[in-house]
């Protein structure tokens, strides 16, 4: 036994590696993905843009530079628009706010459709059939729609764009999780913790959860993306994120209104530019997600 295990090390170098940990072997795959890379490396430099912006900006997003209509220049590197705003300033506020509605939206979508998918799928029955029926309610209305009307009841508030995109975000989550947990509430690992005397909530959490995890990744990095392009759409229409605070959508709409992008089409073109990269590059990660999570891939 002892010459075996010595053969061993010797053709293995003595060097005894252990297999990754699954959250690990996920993000290699990720980046040996080029797209999943290219992806995570501009989601990243936005969230560095958002939060060290000030670094590179001397400029506030509250209050004018007095330099109006300037182009790209050393002073402004991407220019400022008719009021004299620096154009980088607005664009690293715009991320901020954009990927603070997305990932706060997605975090309260999260929590109300977790709960009604889990109940709706675990259970079955009288309560799937209520839960799915509120659901099927909530689908009947478009959801830029009813977004649009609870801003134009409740007011024009950064709290008021979270309640109606969070509203009109929670019931696409809730019928997959729903879905994936009507496929599994009748396996044998859930039979077993039903025959042990465990509680629903604890077979619930700790057995059916965990084992939904990977769609529900996938399905959150998608929606957050969904839910950037809402918010830019509001703000386009003037009843998303209100003054001073900049939004990506504001930003287009404003020279589109005045006509100032004739001149200057920069100050169009970066916004719309970064919303694209943004929604592109968070598809695109869900897709790859799904690819590395995916246990056939395997």
């Amino acid at each position: 036994m002892s010459i075996t295990l010595e053969n061993e090390r010797l053709e293995t170098g003595g060097l005894e590696t252990a297999a990754p940990t699954p959250a690990r072997a996920v993000w290699q795959r990720l980046l040996r993905n080029p797209v999943a890379a290219a992806s995570l490396a501009v989601l990243a430099f936005l969230v560095l843009l958002a939060v060290f912006y000030p670094l590179v900006s001397p400029y506030s997003y509250k209050f004018t530079t007095g330099d109006y209509r300037q182009g790209p220049s050393a002073k402004h590197w991407l220019g400022t628009d008719d009021g004299g705003y620096d154009t980088l300033t607005l664009l690293a506020v715009g991320a901020r706010i954009s990927l603070t509605v997305g990932v706060g939206v997605e975090a309260i979508v999260l929590l109300v459709g977790g709960i009604v998918g889990l109940l709706a799928g675990y259970y079955g029955r009288t309560t799937d059939n209520l839960l799915m029926r509120l659901t099927d309610m909530m689908f009947a209305f478009p959801d830029i729609l009813l977004a649009i009307l609870i801003m134009a009841t409740r007011g024009r508030s950064l709290l008021n764009l979270f309640v109606a995109l969070s509203v009109t975000g929670w019931p696409g989550l809730a019928r997959l999780i729903r879905g994936q947990a009507l496929s599994l509430r009748n396996r044998e690992f859930i039979e077993a913790a039903r025959a042990l005397g465990l509680p629903d909530r604890q077979i619930i959490l700790r057995h059916l959860l965990p084992n939904l995890l990977s769609p529900i990744i996938v399905a959150s990095t998608v929606d957050i993306a969904g839910i950037i392009i809402a918010e830019a759409t509001l703000s386009f229409l003037g009843i998303g994120v209100q003054p001073p605070l900049p939004s990506w959508g504001s930003m287009i709409s404003g020279p589109l209104q005045s006509q100032f992008y004739r001149a200057h089409p920069e100050v169009v073109i970066f916004p719309a530019l970064a919303l694209a990269l943004t929604v592109l590059a968070l598809n695109f990660l869900g897709d790859s997600l799904r690819d590395a999570l995916d246990p056939r891939s395997r």
